[in-house]
């Protein structure tokens, strides 16, 4: 009976364990990843309200000048060419809202141009020198 009984080995749980710590690992990478998509998402949102929000003061600003030219009073920043007046509202640091309307009278007038445009300098990019194929 002596050899029958060996001495009490412990389960094997050394391959188990490192299992459960690889996936609980696992799941933190995931859940990092998911909070910054979800913090990048909010920055994204947040930057679409300010620049939704800009847009739309600058039109109904830009609209308020029309309704007073149109009413016989040009607002001081307008320009005049005979008929066709030429303004522009303040979008954003970088954009601006560019109008021109012709008004002939007070039911007689004609949207021109209502464009939102970059008012950010512009520079050249220097150009790099590319393979074109040859040695």
């Amino acid at each position: 009976m002596d050899k029958q009984q060996k001495k009490f080995q412990a389960p094997m749980v050394g391959g188990s364990s490192l299992l459960v710590i690889f996936a609980i690992l696992c799941l933190t990478v995931f859940a990092l990843l998911g909070f910054s998509t979800v913090q990048a998402d909010r920055r994204l949102a947040d930057a679409s309200i300010k620049a939704v929000e800009g847009y739309y003061k600058a039109d109904s600003e830009a609209e308020r000048i029309l309704a007073a030219i149109r009413s016989g009073e040009a607002p001081a920043g307008v320009q005049c060419d005979e008929n066709v007046y030429r303004y522009a509202c303040t979008v954003s640091d970088t954009q601006k809202l560019l109008v021109e309307a012709r008004v002939e009278n007070r039911d007689e007038w004609e949207i021109l141009r209502w464009q939102t445009v970059s008012t950010a300098e512009w520079n050249e990019e220097e150009y790099i020198t590319v393979w074109d194929g040859e040695s």
